[in-house]
């Protein structure tokens, strides 16, 4: 099967050469890695929407997208004479089995908070040696990811240090600690500090979901679902009765809010 695979990229990256070839297609010609950028965030996002639709063939196909942006980036920098997609390749199989100690060589772990650790560990050390100036134990999380993903993968990273609350109810009163300060800047203060006390309680918020052992970013993309489809279904509801937003009042909107609910349309 690893040689079939291996063909069958090796198929991929050829024809992603033919494609950027002098008499290939004019629009992925074009293509640099900043005009990519937007593609590649997409596609990765394309993945999980298929994961949580629970389709394997859509799941598949996702996938194969989320590689061809690989293959593309590869093909751009073999191009300029950086790296190719095999060393992209054997670097990535020589980290796996580098940060494996406990499968590839003496190191023990037995549960996955220890081998998190020890992954960490062993980044640390790594971008310590490659590195003029000892690193930030927060390194690696990069600044582009969406806000509560990057605030919970922040928040993980520090815990592993041992930067951490000792129980979950530091953390809840914590959470009702912010919320009492946005309520106090709200009053008084100015948007920017409210702001900042906002932001507050959503990194406390997140943190709670850490402990949890729930994603924050998770959690409140599948809220917004659940909203989205909830007021699509007060949309239908009134368009259905010959009526529209604009006709009804927030009272009867709630009333059918909740019978979007109460239909389990989540």
């Amino acid at each position: 099967m690893a040689e079939a695979s291996g063909e069958q990229l090796e198929a991929l990256v050829q024809i992603m050469e033919r494609l950027r070839a002098d008499n290939g297609c004019p629009w992925d010609r074009e293509q640099t890695r900043e005009t990519l950028k937007p593609f590649l965030i997409e596609e990765a996002y394309e993945v999980v929407e298929a994961i949580d639709e629970g389709d394997p063939k859509q799941i598949m196909e996702e996938l194969g997208d989320l590689l061809l942006q690989v293959v593309f980036h590869a093909q751009l920098a073999a191009e300029r004479r950086e790296f190719t997609i095999g060393q992209v390749l054997a670097a990535t199989a020589d980290k796996m089995v580098r940060r494996h100690p406990h499968v590839f060589g003496d190191a023990t772990a037995s549960t996955a908070r220890e081998v998190l650790e020890q992954w960490e560990e062993l980044k640390r050390k790594e971008r310590n040696t490659a590195a003029a100036i000892p690193v930030s134990a927060l390194d690696g999380v990069p600044r582009e990811l969406p806000g509560l993903l990057r605030a919970q993968r922040l928040q993980d990273k520090a815990a592993r240090v041992g930067f951490d609350w000792p129980e979950i109810s530091g953390v809840m009163a914590k959470v009702e600690e912010e919320l009492g300060e946005l309520k106090e800047a709200i009053g008084s203060a100015a948007p920017e500090e409210v702001e900042a006390e906002l932001g507050d309680v959503l990194f406390s918020l997140v943190n709670l979901a850490r402990f949890l052992n729930l994603s924050a970013e998770e959690a409140l993309r599948k809220s917004t679902t659940r909203f989205t489809t909830r007021f699509r279904y007060i949309e239908e509801a009134l368009r259905q009765d010959g009526r529209c937003l604009s006709e009804v009042g927030l009272e009867e909107m709630e009333r059918l809010w909740q019978q979007a609910k109460s239909r389990g349309r989540s």
